[in-house]
């Protein structure tokens, strides 16, 4: 009796996510090939996963476009293995409506509350003025002279001011990163979400200044750098 060994590769399976040229929106029904003849599609959310062999590659194909060959045994990471396409996705998201919504009840938000403190947001610095009286003279504003003389008042007013004009700061970098968003982008979950968002929160600066493809990468560069540091030491907390 004869006994012939034929080595069979081992098996295992190849998942991610598929994402547009933003790196944030997902692209669905994506073909996703391996050399070994296996075939799968994304999903809404991009994701897909698929059976191959270490000898395989696996290629991706959007709308009849395919990508290079990837070669299974030069992944790192198999269950984890997301890419970005050069193409555009436009209206997939429906998360980016509510992105409107909140904007507008932000800036509702804000305009009801400098309303509200109209007389602090609007407070300068007192400084001799003229006035002119009904009858056409002209002469010196006592109120303000009065007030150039009020230290205290002054200084609790611009204290008020610059506190007023800090929690505005804030609310709105809690609007652009919260946790909503930043769970959408990152797909993280509490209690890994809540250690991300106090260790990478953005300064009020950025926040304002960069657009939805900036702030956007801002967090995905933040996930790898938050997924490299706690892959051995959950607890860890980033270094300055």
């Amino acid at each position: 009796m004869f006994l012939i060994y034929c080595p069979v590769s081992a098996q295992l399976t190849v998942q991610g996510t598929v994402f547009d040229i933003s790196k944030v929106n997902y692209v669905e029904n994506v073909r996703v090939v391996s050399t070994g003849g296996m075939i799968a599609f994304t999903d809404s959310l991009g994701r897909y996963h698929i059976m191959v062999t270490e000898k395989d590659s696996i290629s991706f194909i959007y709308l009849n476009k395919p990508t290079q060959q990837f070669a299974v045994a030069s992944i790192a990471d198999p269950g984890r293995f997301d890419i970005s396409l050069r193409v555009p996705v436009k209206g997939k998201y429906s998360m980016l409506k509510e992105v409107t919504v909140y904007a507008k009840t932000y800036r509702a938000d804000s305009l009801e509350n400098r309303k509200a403190y109209a007389d602090i947001y609007d407070y300068r610095k007192p400084r001799v003025e003229t006035s002119v009286s009904p009858t056409g003279g002209v002469g010196m504003d006592i109120a303000e002279l009065v007030n150039m003389f009020r230290f205290r008042r002054n200084k609790r007013m611009k204290a008020f001011q610059q506190r007023l004009e800090a929690e505005e700061q804030e609310k709105y970098v809690n609007y652009r990163f919260s946790k909503p968003y930043v769970r959408r982008v990152t797909g993280l979950q509490s209690p890994e979400l809540d250690s991300f968002i106090v260790w990478y929160r953005p300064d009020y600066e950025f926040t304002r200044a960069a657009d939805e493809i900036q702030f956007n990468e801002y967090i995905l560069n933040a996930l790898y750098h938050f997924q490299k540091i706690t892959s051995n030491s959950p607890a860890r907390k980033p270094e300055d």
